[in-house]
């Protein structure tokens, strides 16, 4: 037989086991691995690398785009010179991800602009990156989502937002929230108290929580879980996108 009805037969079986970037690549492969004279384990060794690498930035986009995060960005863009009070070995201890086996909790306070939700999708970005599943959402956007979970009688576990090992509540405390949602938030809380990793964005100090609960019971059952295990970083500094808007002129 000869080598192109082989090489035609191989593309063919790669097409069946979908093995697509193998068959992309397997003849300039084997040109290349034939002048540097690989072994034929060499040779498999290039090409599943790259079939494995370009199944994982498939996965890695995927997961991306169905996760709600409303931006990508990674800890790579995020500016600490702009805020030389954050401490930024604090911060970056954090990106070691060893905190989501721990089920440990990231809570990141500050006022508006610091660069609060920057941090959490670079988080969430990096865990992606590392296999984990994720789950961005914003408080306003998760309670209307728990009320109805409420309302049809389900628990909900088997949401994205109770399921995935690392969800992000982004804007916790910019909108006031009733007697019932805070119930609710609380259950979402106690549900994934120690069984998984939650990150936390809030403009307000914990001790303005009670304008948002409006329950010290409640606050003090929310915070009771969310702290347990937690790490809180305070960022206290200027506002990222007032630069950016004093920068423009505008």
């Amino acid at each position: 037989m000869s080598e192109t009805l082989v090489l035609e037969r191989i593309e063919t079986n790669l097409a069946r086991l979908r093995l697509t970037r193998i068959g992309e690549i397997l003849a300039e492969t084997a040109r290349v691995c034939e002048e540097q004279g690989k072994s034929y384990l060499g040779f498999l060794d290039d090409l599943f690398e790259e079939e494995v690498a370009r199944r994982e930035q498939r996965r890695v986009e995927t997961t991306l785009k169905i996760s709600g995060l409303p931006f990508i960005k990674t800890i790579d863009e995020f500016d600490f010179s702009f805020q030389p009070g954050l401490d930024q070995r604090k911060v970056m201890s954090i990106f070691d991800l060893s905190f989501i086996p721990r089920k440990e909790n990231v809570i990141f306070l500050g006022p508006p602009g610091v660069g609060k939700t920057h941090l959490a999708v670079a988080l969430a970005v990096k865990a992606c990156q590392a296999g984990q599943s994720i789950y961005f959402t914003t408080m306003a956007d998760l309670i209307p989502k728990l009320a109805k979970d409420h309302a049809d009688g389900k628990t909900g576990k088997g949401r994205s937002y109770y399921k995935s090992a690392l969800v992000i509540v982004d804007e916790v405390g910019y909108t006031p929230i009733d007697r019932h949602e805070c119930n609710l938030f609380y259950r979402f809380v106690a549900n994934r108290y120690e069984k998984a990793s939650t990150i936390i964005t809030s403009n307000k100090a914990f001790t303005d929580w009670t304008e948002l609960f409006h329950d010290q019971v409640i606050v003090t059952a929310v915070l009771d879980r969310l702290l347990h295990h937690s790490i809180v970083i305070n960022i206290r500094g200027n506002s990222y996108r007032l630069r950016e808007k004093i920068e423009k002129g505008d």
